[in-house]
């Protein structure tokens, strides 16, 4: 058996497999973000156009979606969040992390992804993509205690390097 590529730790052939193969819908939000990720995995580009909120699938670049599968090595998934997305709701909200490399770089998309229920069956509507956020690093002061624990002002110490 082999593992889902959700990350999940089940087996894809009771875990993404029947929403990947249209054996059954996904039954939540996150196990339809969970199965695009496993079809980006899978090349399964179909699947991607399919589970689109229909009147979003116009600008659809499905040559751009086939090259991003077929080159980038997906290396792993994280749901960071859930909100709504449930059996008996209508909308549903996942934040998560996808990594995968493309021509031997490491790549981070971070997305918070809006998904809408109809008839029994969830749709992806639209994502935000997350800018990382910035590293604020606050330099001591001359006269402030050295960051490094030798118990000397920061200007005796490693200040005096710089």
């Amino acid at each position: 058996m082999t593992d889902c590529p959700c990350g999940s730790g089940r087996p894809l052939d009771t875990c993404c497999g029947p929403c990947l193969s249209g054996a059954a819908p996904a039954a939540t939000a996150e196990a339809l973000m969970r199965s695009r990720y496993s079809a980006f995995v899978t090349g399964n580009v179909d699947y991607l156009e399919s589970t689109l909120l229909p009147e979003t699938r116009e600008d659809f670049d499905r040559a751009h979606v086939t090259e991003w599968a077929k080159n980038s090595n997906w290396t792993s998934l994280e749901v960071l969040s859930t909100q709504a997305g449930g059996p008996d709701d209508t909308a549903g909200v996942v934040e998560f992390i996808a990594r995968f490399t493309l021509a031997g770089r490491e790549h981070v998309h971070h997305e918070t992804s809006q998904f809408s229920r109809r008839d029994g069956q969830w749709f992806y509507v639209d994502g935000t993509v997350e800018k990382p956020k910035p590293r604020h690093v606050v330099k001591p002061g001359r006269n402030d205690p050295c960051p490094c624990g030798s118990g000397k002002k920061y200007k005796k110490c490693c200040g005096a390097a710089a």
